[in-house]
């Protein structure tokens, strides 16, 4: 695997000389200075954590986390005159924040936390030593500490071997591991996508054994873990394993409902391969129409639950062939429906939910026939989301066919062209009527109320339906609606 050959020669090095504690990585000056300063108050300190696991791949490198020996109080007294300012909002899970020449830390007591089985929240004592600190860690690759100002590799579980394998493994059995935290299954997960590592099979038969463990995680801890999985590399990878351990069942449902029984016939194709094959092709996408640094979490997910109504609208029609009539507009509603039980924020929700709800449209005029009109509605049901609509259509299309993909293909240009042609005509960015509310009441001679809203309307539509049109020839149309109205 690609993080496998990552770690190039600074692994092999580490592994050979790891007596002599050589990890090639180098030690921050922050990092190397506050160990200094542990020491002379007579006190251990060491890096723990994602930072080493990067320094040793070579990845970009996780924030400064150490762990020492000294209590949040007398570290809170190491720090006074050297950090520039400390925060103690984690000290009563024995966490002090602070932050020096701009860098971020956080330095951590020695510690041992596990979760009562009906508890959301950590129950926190305060460990010995550094290897019982590193026990009670997630997985292996995540166990090792650089020991300050020293830099001795500490990896009593091996750690360094395991990130060589590009294997996950826990310091301890999976089983207390996951007791301990049950969402360090997902945690498997997202770095399985991360790292593009395998999962050691205790590890994946412990998920499996646990899944209604995760029940007991607060839905924004499963939120965090959910997009920091969709924003890897292969999120495949960790979704495949969310669903396989049965953790998609209580985080996700409907994510494994999309595995619908194929009819005999296969009139139908894979609903949850094909997902999974149209997040792969968003994610090609996402540079396509402009430079992006960092990957789109909205178009993301919009492409792992633009199909999740199917299940629902699924019926066999006589003949034998199988229909998911609406599915877009159900699955619009299941989309909301999961992401706010997920506590993602209302304008995530909104994004996706519009995306979900729009996958469709283009289909409906897939021959090439578009009017100026079904263009407009196009971009103006879109609004702000229209690039991404244009990526996830374009995603969508997984046939094998060649010639029908790349007469879709084809026809998708067509339609962002006429698109930008009509932007350069007309303001299709923010389509509103030719009269404002102002001058509908003017004319009419109404007051505000429910009826120049539906005037308003009215010309909305009609701008929609003719284009442009000059401000007589709206007050024409205005008028001859009122009169035919009025009556009513």
């Amino acid at each position: 695997m690609s993080a496998r050959l990552a770690l190039g020669t600074c692994v092999v090095s580490a592994l050979v000389s790891q007596s002599s504690a050589n990890t090639g990585a180098q030690i921050p000056a922050v990092a190397s200075d506050l160990g200094n300063r542990f020491a002379e108050a007579g006190f251990e300190l060491a890096l723990v954590g994602g930072w080493v696991r990067d320094a040793i791949l070579r990845r970009g490198e996780a924030d400064l986390d150490f762990t020492t020996n000294a209590t949040p109080e007398q570290t809170l007294a190491v720090l006074k005159g050297w950090a520039d300012t400390t925060w103690d909002v984690g000290i009563r899970f024995g966490t002090v924040g602070a932050s020096r020449h701009g860098q971020q830390l956080e330095i951590t007591t020695y510690r041992a936390e596990s979760y009562d089985p009906d508890s959301r929240k950590p129950e926190v004592a305060f460990g010995q030593s550094l290897e019982d600190d590193l026990l009670r860690r997630d997985f292996t690759i995540n166990a090792m500490a650089l020991s300050l100002p020293a830099g001795e590799l500490i990896d009593p579980f091996n750690g360094l071997r395991d990130l060589a394998a590009g294997v996950i493994r826990t310091p301890g059995t999976p089983e207390d591991s996951f007791s301990d935290d049950p969402l360090r299954m997902m945690r498997a997960a997202r770095f399985a996508s991360q790292l593009q590592f395998d999962v050691a099979p205790e590890v994946v038969a412990a998920m499996k054994a646990m899944a209604d463990r995760i029940a007991i995680i607060s839905a924004e801890r499963v939120r965090d873990e959910i997009t920091k999985l969709l924003m890897a590399a292969s999120p495949r990878v960790g979704l495949t394993l969310l669903v396989e351990s049965g953790l998609a069942e209580h985080v996700m449902p409907e994510l494994p409902k999309l595995q619908l029984e194929i009819d005999e016939h296969h009139r139908h194709k894979d609903v949850y391969e094909h997902s999974l094959i149209v997040l792969e092709q968003a994610i090609e996408l996402e540079t396509s129409h402009a430079p992006q640094l960092e990957p789109d979490l909205v178009l993301r997910l919009a492409a792992l639950l633009h199909d999740i109504g199917k299940p629902k609208t699924r019926r066999f029609e006589d003949g034998g062939g199988v229909s998911f009539h609406h599915h877009e507009v159900v699955g619009a509603k299941l989309a909301k429906k999961r992401l706010a039980a997920l506590r993602f924020s209302n304008e995530i929700i909104d994004d996706v939910v519009t995306l979900v709800e729009l996958h469709l449209r283009f289909h409906g005029y897939s021959s090439g026939e578009w009017t100026d009109s079904a263009v407009r509605r196009y971009v103006r049901d879109a609004g702000d989301q229209l690039v991404r609509l244009h990526k996830l259509t374009r995603a969508d299309c997984t046939t094998r066919n060649r010639k029908k993909a790349a007469a879709l293909a084809s026809t998708y240009d067509s339609l962002e062209a006429r698109i930008e042609q009509l932007k350069a005509q007309e303001e299709l960015d923010s389509i509103r009527p030719d009269l404002d509310g102002a001058q509908i009441m003017a004319i009419l001679g109404i007051k505000p109320g429910p009826e120049v809203g539906r005037a308003y309307k009215y010309l909305l539509e009609l701008r929609l339906d003719n284009g442009p049109m000059s401000e007589e020839e709206a007050t024409v149309a205005l008028r001859a609606w009122h009169a035919g109205t009025s009556g009513q």
